[in-house]
């Protein structure tokens, strides 16, 4: 191309290179608003501005390595959950819109048991980017969060999200809920998204996903329920006697997990909440 080129031409380049590599058009405008530091509204009212050539350069590479499958999240370094933007890459899994309906239930579930001025400690069990306990945090003031994940490199990016948003969360490194159990404290909220996907249907999954995102943040075993079954040997240690502990399911394993909390828990009231598709999506248990 041109040493200069205009915005809306670089678009337009973009939109069909991604077309052809079957991705999405969108992509291109996200990642050009990336390169220039602007923001959308002003990127659509300067169309027929140029572009410089060392800015078309780093934008080309980054459609191309996206055309690759390379996520657009972890080409930008970013993705927004429940308002706010988190730091992203490779060291942790890109926070999903489900995962922020999740969140809502369980902020919700806490103001209808103990209303809005109950302090309370609450854990966020394998944390990868801090997206679930910093948006606790932020969202009630009123939740001393811990958050738990057994990857150093994912807390790192957790506790830079923590700083960066200004959420007060303790960041701990251990195997599921362990350290909480070694240092024996308790919480009244337990909030999980673990790994969840069967061993069997991971080369089912997209190719941005499988070849990009943390395996640890993806696989639950063979039949995907490895880690809910880690919990429930656990949660009994650490949840209040009129806790709730809520999880982030895979479709159809709402069932399986019910009844393993049914198990764990026999006088809980246990919930399975369909996400906004339809899908199972959420259990969530109140002893």
């Amino acid at each position: 191309m041109k040493n200069r080129t205009k915005i809306f031409e670089v678009l337009k380049w973009a939109s069909s290179f991604l077309e052809e590599h079957n991705r999405d058009q969108n992509a291109g405008e996200l990642l050009l608003i990336h390169h220039l530091k602007t923001t959308r509204s002003k990127l659509l009212a300067s169309l027929h501005d140029e572009v410089s050539q060392e800015i078309f350069s780093a934008f080309e590479a980054d459609v191309r390595r996206h055309a690759e499958g390379l996520p657009i999240q972890y080409l930008i370094g970013k993705e927004s959950f429940y308002g706010r933007d988190f730091l992203v890459n490779k060291e942790v899994l890109i926070p999903r819109p489900e995962t922020e309906e999740l969140v809502f239930h369980v902020l919700q579930k806490i103001e209808q048991k103990w209303g809005s001025n109950k302090k309370l400690n609450a854990v966020d069990v394998g944390t990868g980017s801090g997206a679930i306990a910093i948006t606790l945090a932020l969202e009630n003031s009123n939740l001393a969060l811990k958050a738990i994940d057994i990857a150093r490199t994912s807390i790192e990016v957790a506790e830079q999200n923590a700083r960066l948003l200004g959420a007060a969360v303790e960041f701990l490194e251990g195997d599921m809920l362990s350290p909480l159990i070694k240092m024996e404290k308790k919480a009244s909220v337990i909030v999980s998204n673990p790994p969840y996907i069967p061993s069997c249907d991971i080369d089912t999954l997209s190719p941005v996903v499988k070849e990009h995102e943390p395996m640890r943040a993806l696989v639950g075993g063979e039949d995907g329920l490895d880690f809910y079954r880690q919990l429930m040997e656990e949660l009994p240690y650490v949840l209040e006697k009129d806790g709730i502990v809520a999880f982030e399911v895979g479709v159809g394993q709402t069932k399986d997990v019910g009844n393993m909390l049914k198990e764990t828990f026999p006088t809980a009231d246990v919930k399975a909440i369909d996400d906004i598709n339809g899908k199972d999506r959420i259990v969530l248990a109140s002893l």
